[in-house]
């Protein structure tokens, strides 16, 4: 194991609390990246996923660059096997689609500023695929599949997690709590803590498709956002396949059997090109649009991070980076406390501030605001945003300024300036 002896084991409930470990609920790329940076550190990480295996799911594809500098100092070689099967987008796109203007801008006027100028496309589970095989070598790592936190209680000392792995019911001593288990998070409910907010009227439909884009749209980059006043859409490449996110508003149970059509999508993938015969079409998802962050970010020993205390719509690719980043932040906080030994309430509250506020501040309000932009139907205000973006894109003082906040350069330096 990288960085010495680990210093305890959770095996069982007499050992003592300083060698409990920090149990995380959920298997993917935030619970990964939090118990890779404490593993790493010599601190003992129990991580546990309700699934058999890790799910392989039409998620988060795009991470950001301080997102790549977080993984890339994780060590084990993960960042070069991430480059390596991942697809490098150096500039991205906004579109009209009426009258063609695009507004192109060129990731590399942010080179000074990062060590990862562009947006790696890559599936997020292709992330978690990397991560478990190496933490499943550390000595102060466990991994457990198809276990599922069912409860908890916490005294001053830890936390008593209650852990159902098929038919067997157990409880784990751990020194802290954290879920990184996604939106609909249990311990988040378990501990009373709100997720404030509100849902959106709108459902998005994403659909891919092996359709060679690029080969019909003139100069197309690997990420687009597409206006149009009929129907807006989000156009971008993974490492696999192309994906075309639309907007929709079904009503009922039929109408999302509808939108999840052939039909339909060949209706709206053919209105985007129009092509001779059917598009291929890979996976298809119909999903809620949510804006919400919750009242806190812990409550004792017990912890969120990722979608768990904070989920917004995905356009700009801030949801998974900023759990990356809540994980980064608080795996700096859990070292200081299990291996140097302070005191925990100080920098949880730390936490809070540095993270929470940044979400209501920064990730809401970007997000809000890029769904607004593409949303606007009105001639109007279609011109002014092409204006604005076309403007941006030719300045290059300008077009720096943009990508240092949507590449959420800005909004990381923001977050540890707070004190």
């Amino acid at each position: 194991m990288a960085g010495g002896r680990c210093p305890g084991r959770y095996q069982n409930e007499e050992i003592a609390v300083s060698a409990s470990p920090v149990v995380i609920a959920g298997a993917g790329p935030v619970g990964c990246l939090l118990a890779l940076y404490l593993a790493k550190r010599d601190v003992p990480v129990l991580l546990l996923e309700k699934e058999a295996e890790l799910p392989v799911d039409l998620r988060a594809s795009t991470f950001h660059p301080p997102s790549l500098e977080m993984i890339a100092d994780l060590g084990f070689g993960i960042i070069d096997q991430m480059l390596e099967q991942g697809l490098v987008a150096d500039r991205y796109q906004y579109r009209d689609r009426r009258n063609g203007d695009v507004a192109s801008f060129d990731m590399s006027l942010i080179a000074d500023s990062t060590r990862y100028p562009f947006r790696l496309q890559l599936e997020q589970y292709e992330f978690t695929r990397l991560v478990v095989p190496v933490l499943e070598q550390l000595e102060c790592a466990e991994v457990r599949f198809s276990s599922e936190v069912t409860g908890f209680s916490q005294s001053d000392s830890g936390v008593a997690v209650e852990v159902s792995s098929g038919d067997k019911l157990e409880t784990v001593q751990g020194a802290f709590l954290v879920s990184a288990e996604g939106a609909r998070s249990s311990i988040r409910k378990a501990a009373d803590i709100d997720y404030l907010g509100f849902t959106y009227d709108e459902k998005f439909l994403v659909v891919s498709t092996p359709y060679p884009f690029e080969d019909v749209f003139d100069d197309l980059s690997w990420v687009n956002y597409v206006s149009d006043p009929d129907e807006w859409c989000v156009i971008l490449r993974t490492e696999k396949i192309w994906r075309v996110l639309f907007p929709t508003t079904p009503d009922n149970v039929d109408d999302e059997a509808l939108l999840l059509s052939d039909a339909f999508i060949q209706e709206r993938l053919h209105h985007l090109w129009n092509k001779d015969g059917d598009y291929e079409i890979g996976h298809r998802t119909l999903y809620n649009v949510n804006q919400r962050v919750a009242e806190t970010y812990f409550k004792g020993r017990v912890l969120l991070a990722g979608d768990a205390c904070h989920i917004n719509n995905p356009l700009g690719g801030m949801g998974m980076n900023g759990g990356l980043h809540d994980a980064n932040n608080l795996g700096e906080k859990l070292v200081r406390i299990m291996r140097d030994g302070e005191d925990h309430k100080p920098l949880f509250e730390l936490y809070n501030r540095q993270r929470r506020d940044l979400a209501v501040r920064f990730v809401q309000d970007h997000t809000i605001a890029n769904k607004k932009l593409m949303e606007a139907t009105d001639e109007q205000t279609q011109n002014a945003r092409q204006k604005m973006l076309m403007e941006s894109a030719a300045d290059r003082e300008k077009a720096k300024a943009f990508l240092l906040e949507r590449a959420m350069i800005n909004c990381v330096r923001d977050s540890l300036a707070v004190a």
